[in-house]
């Protein structure tokens, strides 16, 4: 038998025992389980950006475990079971390619993401943007809308006229800062979605990308917090230029 087969069989049976013998484990619900799911997906995404392959692994596998008790769950209400999870999206790979399950003929990854939207829209979605979860975090969902909108032929034709757009949204933000207006919060949220447009035509995730910086500050921060310890000095007696220095040598390494 295919390994993999084994291994998920062992998985689902492991959840069964949990299910009927483990206190906590009978108590959870789908909504008890929810924060959690999201923090293992961000756990993975850390893994992922810090590029440790081994805690990828073990975050899958916690995610894995979370997708299994979610179906253990609507098995129990007697609304699905993991066999209709999981033949639920074999048939939506399948209809969803029919440049290799049917006739269709593609060029490129672009037309293949163009047909997945009409499909959807065949589908019975009313909108191309219906697919956009509404809690998704404001720069990750503002990504998935350019990306949806680019499916069915609503985008730029070059990167220079997405950048154009970008310094005028940012003149905009200018002027409505110096004359103290209520624009802008709104202003600047212009900013910040012309330039995540930018970022799709240059091939860079700005998530990710933030998120690296984040991690980036993060150490050097650090780095100058534990050298001015080291050092018998407190940063918030420290000049700005003291506390450069450490900076630079945080850069440096």
């Amino acid at each position: 038998m295919d390994n993999r087969l084994l291994a998920f069989k062992r998985l689902l049976d492991i959840m069964d025992d949990l299910r009927t013998q483990c206190p906590w484990d009978m108590k959870q619900t789908m909504e008890s389980l929810r924060h959690l799911t999201i923090e293992e997906t961000y756990e993975l995404s850390d893994a992922i950006l810090d590029g440790d392959l081994e805690e990828v692994r073990k975050e899958l596998g916690d995610l894995m475990l979370h997708l299994v008790f979610y179906s253990k769950i609507g098995s129990e209400e007697k609304a699905f079971d993991i066999s209709d999870v999981l033949n639920g999206i074999c048939e939506k790979l399948i209809q969803r390619h029919p440049h290799i399950y049917g006739d269709v003929e593609v060029k490129d990854e672009e037309e293949v993401k163009a047909n997945w939207e009409k499909l959807k829209l065949k589908e019975g979605n009313e909108s191309v943007l219906s697919g956009v979860p509404r809690s998704l975090p404001s720069l990750v969902k503002a990504s998935r809308i350019q990306d949806k909108v680019k499916g069915v032929g609503f985008d730029w034709e070059r990167k220079e006229q997405v950048w154009e757009k970008v310094e005028e949204e940012i003149h905009e933000f200018k002027d409505e800062v110096e004359k103290g207006s209520d624009m802008i919060e709104a202003e600047f949220g212009d900013v910040l979605f012309s330039l995540i447009n930018y970022a799709r035509f240059i091939d860079v995730n700005p998530d990710d990308a933030l998120e690296k910086t984040n991690k980036k500050f993060i150490k050097r921060f650090m780095y100058l917090e534990k050298e001015a310890k080291k050092a018998g000095k407190e940063l918030s007696e420290m000049s700005l230029d003291e506390m450069d220095v450490y900076w630079n040598r945080a850069k440096e390494l």
